[in-house]
């Protein structure tokens, strides 16, 4: 399978993701229950992550994400130097 089409195949995913988790969350505004908010966020300065968040959970979450996030942006600018 090329790139492009791997790429496309992404790409279709991620909106069949979005499209999913508005139909669930659609479903979901009826029930009586309220759920907790918790929110968080990273910012990128070059491969620095800085992390805040609600909680400190919500805050371990984005860390983690964001160290994943920052490796795989290294791997895939790295990867064309040693092919």
């Amino acid at each position: 399978m090329d790139l492009v089409a791997f790429a496309l195949i992404l790409i279709f995913a991620g909106f069949a993701l979005i499209v999913l988790s508005l139909l669930v969350a659609a479903l979901r505004s009826g029930e009586e229950e309220r759920g907790k908010a918790e929110a968080g966020g990273v910012v990128l300065i070059g491969p620095v992550p800085i992390v805040f968040g609600t909680s400190e959970g919500i805050t371990k979450l984005t860390l983690i994400l964001a160290v994943a996030l920052t490796a795989m942006a290294l791997l895939v600018f790295l990867l064309p130097i040693f092919r």
